[in-house]
């Protein structure tokens, strides 16, 4: 099994996930009139592809007890089950903050749901596997929240001024975040106690779980959707090849990032991988600014926003890093 022997390639990998956590969505772009509920399966069905080829793969190197299936086979089922729950946790979160996107847009639904997770789930990951200097790892989160918010601030910004943002909306937002940041320490507990999963088992359960909670969550989404009209799992099948390949894509990108990270945090600790890994929000603002040119035309206030959301984030990456070698 391939686990980075040192903090270099430790970070380098949780970076990568930060990078593919913040561009998974990019091929959603590409398809045509595809709706969000529908591209998700071929999504949910992508995380899981890519967490077994990097099973087999990555995660079988040399054999022993460390590989996968013997792994898998070694561990206790509690582990097993709490990788399954944390994926269903995560989907369940995932599609309210898409639901919060579609309802409030982004300069309300990241903030709100990124900055909840951020805080709460390496707040928890690190009470249960304390791995880093505490006081760096907290400043570094503050950074990342600061940079959250300037990137709320900038996306409001251009946007045009609207009818304010409702309740319903900030619920779904504050609902999803902090189911999200109740995932990491189901990792955490699952890598650490008793007979403990391994990085790559853990990764193969917990997409596996957020697959299977699809036939819960997102059909429920699909017949009473919180924004726009009750989708027919039909159209699913009348969809064009090219939009299933998209949203499997997409999905093969942010397991790769997901597997990255749990492997990223064998080394650093979840609480520091997690912490990292949600630079996701500036790399997804990257793609927006640089390749989409989403703020083509902006004004100073919101190009201002942008440049020290990136700065923040900068900041936080290096505090996150020095909480390491703090412990």
């Amino acid at each position: 099994m391939f686990t980075p022997q040192s903090f270099g390639v430790a970070l380098l990998m949780v970076i990568a996930s930060a990078i593919c956590w913040g561009s998974w969505a990019n091929p959603y772009k590409a398809t045509r009139n595809y709706r969000f509920e529908l591209f998700y399966w071929d999504y949910a069905a992508g995380i899981v592809l890519a967490a077994l080829a990097l099973a087999f793969t990555l995660g079988s190197f040399h054999g022993g007890p460390a590989a996968f299936l013997a792994n898998t086979r070694g561990a206790d089922s509690s582990n097993i089950l709490l990788a399954l729950g944390g994926g269903a946790i995560f989907n369940l979160a995932n599609l309210l903050l898409l639901a919060g996107i579609e309802i409030a847009g982004l300069s309300v639904a990241f903030p709100v749901t990124i900055g909840i997770a951020l805080v709460e789930g390496v707040v928890l990951s690190y009470l249960l596997q304390p791995k880093g200097g505490a006081l760096l790892l907290g400043l570094g989160v503050a950074a990342a929240v600061v940079a959250i918010v300037m990137d709320g601030k900038a996306y409001g910004s251009k946007s045009a001024p609207g009818g304010g943002v409702s309740r319903k909306s900030l619920v779904i937002c504050i609902v999803a975040g902090v189911l999200m940041g109740t995932f990491p320490p189901f990792i955490a507990r699952a890598m650490t106690a008793g007979r403990a999963l391994g990085p790559y088992s853990i990764a193969v359960f917990f997409t596996l779980g957020a697959f299977a909670s699809c036939f819960v969550w997102n059909l429920y989404l699909m017949r009473r959707p919180l924004q726009g009209q009750p989708v027919a799992f039909s159209a699913f099948f009348a969809a064009p090849a090219r939009d299933h390949f998209l949203g499997v894509l997409s999905g093969c990108i942010w397991g790769l990032g997901t597997v990255f990270n749990f492997v990223a945090a064998s080394f650093t600790g979840v609480a520091i991988s997690y912490a990292i890994g949600q630079a996701s929000p500036m790399v997804g603002a990257f793609w927006g600014v640089f390749v989409f040119h989403e703020f083509a035309g902006a004004g100073t206030r919101a190009k201002t926003y942008m440049a020290l959301m990136f700065a923040f984030y900068v900041l936080a990456l290096v505090l996150v890093a020095r909480a390491y070698s703090a412990t």
